[in-house]
């Protein structure tokens, strides 16, 4: 079943691209075929889904790969990964619908896509660090493509600094891959047997190096402060379809990483680690936050969110390294926490990417200042926006209060010093509600004036994440059934 939803987009990708009679519409509706088929078949996994025991998988699948240094393809999903591999899902469908209106070389455009679903699923279900590390590595490749070839602005520029940070973190991370093959016995790159044997408990020094080289990788992917820099102009430069992908699928690498690898398998560098964890979390949240409030460049603004919302995950996922005391039920719920956020923000965050898309397609420009009053022409873009930004700033009733309150009710009772963060919380209301003013309300000017309203398909692509994250704020439960037995899992893991 895994391996149907991993490789089903890379072989319509390959049809995409080796049979060049299929015309433009019918790549464009292959494409959202396709996505529609995954998100079924990750539904299907999701009704059949039960909590496998403690360090297992359901639907666990494992052949021999590369049996000279003991790697297999392995794969499985538990309560970490099955929510993002569902919110993956539902970003490519979204997309897909959101590109029916792609007119610049729609064939290779659907092809590249379909290529990272393939991809992104892959890594979200990978039980072995090479297969990891691939599926890791080839992201960043498709996302260099897809911001160069249909990026606007310097879009060449922002795509080779993009490819360069983010492929340099991808080194460093295999180097902490090594590190945990060397120190196994037997040798092996199985995640699963990875964080059974823990293989550098008890090593102060050599576990710290290679949770260095591993949180090095991890974070330039999140990315958290001060490994940021190359976010903004990416997400600036790219495609609206582009931005949402990044945003949402590739930024969740980084912090899937924290829990799917470090912390399991590296759990005592993890407790001595995790103040510092903290602190650059702490940072990325308020710093993040208060460059978003600087921004006249609408995407810029949401791209430095971005780094505030993925503050909050690393500051969870620090906060669970506290071992003090009384505190596992706490440190459960703020990685509980962590891992709604991350669905949450890939949902938000998508939505206002394919918005802000919209203006560049309309006008050709991001800079708030040349709106107006953008709320009488375009009442359906005003109205999603708005919902978009209250869901952002984590309003209840929103999947982002569940995720925020989590996050701050198990890191503050673990770590009473983390609600120092709780001002970037703010300071994103102060940004949001300042940018609805500046470009929706007031009287109609500059290139508001004649703005075409949302069509089909934009509406279509928009609509439905929003109403998913009021759905997890409303009626959370499926989802933290789900989270909820994994987190508490990886807390006695760390707790070792």
């Amino acid at each position: 079943m895994l391996s149907l939803i991993v490789f089903l987009p890379l072989v319509a990708s390959l049809v995409l691209v080796t049979l060049p009679i299929i015309n433009d519409t019918a790549s464009r509706w292959l494409w959202v075929a396709v996505a529609t088929a995954e998100l079924a078949l990750v539904f299907a996994v999701w009704l059949r889904y039960d909590t496998p025991s403690t360090g297992g998988l359901a639907f666990e699948e494992q052949v021999p790969w590369i049996p000279g240094v003991n790697s297999s393809y392995h794969v499985g999903v538990d309560g970490l990964s099955l929510p993002l591999l569902a919110m993956t899902a539902v970003i490519f469908l979204a997309c897909a619908v959101y590109g029916l209106r792609e007119t610049n070389r729609p064939r290779l455009h659907a092809a590249l896509f379909l290529f990272l679903q393939s991809v992104s699923m892959g890594l979200f279900v990978s039980a072995d660090l090479i297969l990891f590390f691939l599926f890791f590595d080839l992201s960043i490749v498709g996302m260099y493509f897809v911001i160069a070839g249909w990026g606007h602005g310097d879009a060449a520029r922002s795509a080779l600094k993009f490819f360069l940070y983010t492929f340099l973190g991808s080194l460093s991370l295999l180097v902490g891959f090594i590190g945990l093959y060397v120190a196994a016995d037997p040798h092996t790159f199985d995640m699963v047997e990875l964080t059974r044997q823990l293989p550098l408990q008890g090593s102060s020094m050599a576990g710290g190096l290679v949770l260095a080289a591993i949180l090095l990788g991890l974070a330039v992917k999140t990315p958290t402060v001060p490994f940021h820099t190359w976010l903004p102009p990416a997400h600036t430069d790219a495609p609206a379809g582009g931005s949402a992908v990044l945003a949402a699928v590739l930024l969740k690498m980084g912090t899937y990483g924290f829990l799917r690898i470090a912390m399991p398998m590296l759990p005592d560098a993890w407790r001595q680690w995790s103040w510092l964890i903290i602190v650059v979390g702490v940072v990325s949240v308020v710093y993040g936050a208060l460059v978003a409030l600087a921004q006249t460049n609408l995407k810029r603004m949401i791209a430095y969110t971005s780094v505030n919302h993925m503050g909050y995950i690393v500051l969870a996922v620090g906060a669970a390294g506290v071992v003090a005391g009384d505190t596992e039920q706490a440190r459960s719920i703020a990685i509980t926490g962590a891992v709604t956020q991350m669905v949450s923000h890939g949902l938000i965050t998508a939505a206002l990417f394919l918005l802000a898309g919209v203006l560049h397609d309309r006008a050709s420009t991001y800079d708030m200042d040349a709106y107006g009053g953008l709320a009488a022409p375009a009442p359906r873009l005003a109205a999603l926006f708005a919902i978009g930004a209250f869901a952002s700033l984590g309003l209840p009733g929103f999947s982002g209060f569940i995720a925020e309150f989590q996050i701050f009710t198990g890191s503050i009772a673990a770590a009473p010093a983390t609600a120092v963060a709780l001002v970037g919380i703010l300071i994103t209301a102060a940004l949001f509600l300042r940018t609805l003013q500046r470009v929706f309300t007031g009287a109609t000017r500059g290139s508001s004036v004649g703005f075409v309203d949302l069509r089909g398909p934009e509406l279509l692509s928009v609509g439905p994440l929003l109403l998913l994250s009021l759905l997890i704020g409303v009626l959370p439960r499926f989802l933290l059934d789900v989270i909820e037995p994994a987190a508490a899992a990886l807390v006695q893991l760390v707790g070792r």
